[in-house]
């Protein structure tokens, strides 16, 4: 009964789960908190791991371990692989500006044909969120920081690195899932476009060549070895993955199948064999743990909504919910446009959150609560549309995340998002994911061995159209104020 871990680096904190490699069995676990904000020196992730891996009793009985890591973050390091300056994360919004030069730019100065250039070489088109983007930022921002820049990796790059011992930028390697986050990698023929680096930088191709990209290693292929003073040397280090394939591979997400994950994003994909190619920008056609491709829709609001509403009434989360709970769906006409940090999906980073509807008999705690929760749902339902409009079939869906804890969010999601919701028992289901990678590494078999679902329960309710139209009405109202105000 070997043991593996799985790392899960997100935004807000580490978790460490160790896992029986057959069963999938969770034996112990650890977490840590990370730094808030959305700029981090990652040495702070690097503490956070110690800290976590120290709580969950430590590495020298595990065999095989991976890292999974929020995606698209920027680490520039120097040719002696020092870090250049804090990370951008993915939800730092001010290379927004930059974001749409490039489209325009590859576009030859249209930015429909920019947008379709994008898509069809890297299956992505440029948002605030995406490393290309802050590369943009950082070289007409920051030129020195830019010009000592030798190597760019992502966080779970970085991490992988340091479990390995590694400090030659020539040993960063990361995956095909993470990679296609980048917006300067092309998951169908799996090599990096050289040029759109080149473009981002503002350079030719014969000088961003001089910039060295983690090699991108294949699904169940090693790493290398863990050299550690909290692990085994001898313990196998997986390649890693991006947070969202692992979570489908913690899932056990198939192709065909739905997952939304509520945690400081919101997150819609579908695990699938074809690639996905969106000039629209709203789905990304990233590529998932195992070999396939994960289209995903990505909002930058989902549980703060909650949490920041709940702060406002003065509860917690559980009284929050039972509030939610005592207001009759629609929340008596208020409407919550939840776009609190900006938003990604529809991209509109520089809006701001409206509660509409607002009159003597509507605004009560019970309705704002509901509302919170409503509008939270129906930016994900929204999500979920631009996946049906590339032909994803959504028959159920998984609901996982913080935001699933909720009993509020799990009993009006169905009604909301308009099909069943799964969902089982919480849990780390990105680091499961990291855990079952590990475990694949370890036996090298041509699959992941299947881990069961433990603790599921599907929820139905009527689909309340009336409460999707009516946010749908209000969100077309801030989304043309957000660009008005951006215009001026």
């Amino acid at each position: 009964m070997p043991l593996v871990a799985g790392i899960d680096s997100s935004t807000q904190s580490c978790k460490v789960v160790i896992c029986d490699a057959d069963s999938g069995r969770i034996v112990r676990h650890g977490t840590a908190p990370h730094p808030p904000g959305s700029e981090v020196d990652p040495e702070r992730w690097w503490d956070a791991v110690g800290l976590a891996v120290e709580r969950a009793g430590g590495l020298d009985d595990v065999a095989g371990m991976a890292v999974a890591g929020q995606q698209h973050g920027m680490i520039c390091l120097d040719e002696r692989g020092r870090v250049i300056r804090p990370a951008l994360l993915w939800n730092d919004t001010r290379s927004a500006a930059a974001a749409e030069q490039l489209i325009v730019e590859f576009g030859d100065g249209d930015p429909v044909l920019g947008a379709h250039r994008w898509a069809e070489a890297v299956g992505t088109v440029p948002v605030t969120s995406l490393t290309v983007s802050k590369l943009r930022w950082l070289i007409d921002h920051e030129p020195d920081n830019a010009a000592l820049t030798a190597a760019v990796a992502l966080p779970h790059d970085w991490l992988t690195w340091r479990l390995r011992g590694s400090t030659a930028i020539q040993s960063l390697i990361t995956d095909r899932s993470d990679a296609s986050g980048t917006g300067y990698f092309d998951a169908t023929s799996g090599a990096y476009r050289r040029d759109l680096l080149a473009l981002a930088l503002r350079r030719d191709e014969a000088a961003s060549a001089a910039i060295f990209l983690p090699t991108v290693h294949g699904p169940r292929e090693p790493a290398g070895r863990a050299c550690i003073d909290f692990a085994a040397n001898d313990t196998l280090v997986g390649p890693g993955c991006g947070d969202n394939a692992a979570a489908a591979l913690g899932l056990g997400v198939d192709d065909g199948d739905v997952f939304v994950s509520l945690g400081t994003s919101g997150v819609a994909a579908a695990v699938s064999s074809d690639p996905v190619n969106d000039p629209s920008g709203a789905v990304a056609g990233f590529a998932d743990a195992t070999g396939g491709f994960l289209p995903l829709a990505c909002t930058l609001n989902a549980t703060r909504i909650l949490d920041a509403t709940a702060a406002v009434l003065g509860v917690d989360a559980e009284e929050f919910s039972a509030l939610a709970l005592a207001a009759r769906p629609g929340a008596g006409g208020l409407v919550q446009v939840p776009y609190l940090e900006g938003e990604r999906t529809p991209n509109l980073p520089d809006a701001t959150g409206v509660l509409y509807g607002m009159t003597l008999s509507s605004l009560t705690r019970e309705n704002l609560a509901r509302a919170a929760v409503e509008g939270m749902l129906c930016l994900m339902a929204d999500a979920m549309e631009t996946l049906r409009a590339q032909n994803v079939t959504i028959d159920r869906v998984t609901l996982v995340g913080g935001g699933a804890r909720s009993k509020a969010v799990r009993e009006i999601a169905p009604s909301v998002l308009g099909v069943p919701v799964v969902v089982p028992e919480p849990g780390e289901y990105v680091a499961r994911g990291a855990a079952r990678q590990a475990a694949w590494t370890l036996t090298g078999e041509n699959r992941p061995q299947p881990w069961p679902m433990v603790g599921v329960r599907t929820y139905t309710s009527e689909h309340r159209r009336d409460i999707l139209d009516r946010y749908r009405e209000f969100a077309a109202i801030s989304a043309c104020r957000a660009a008005s105000t951006t215009a001026l």
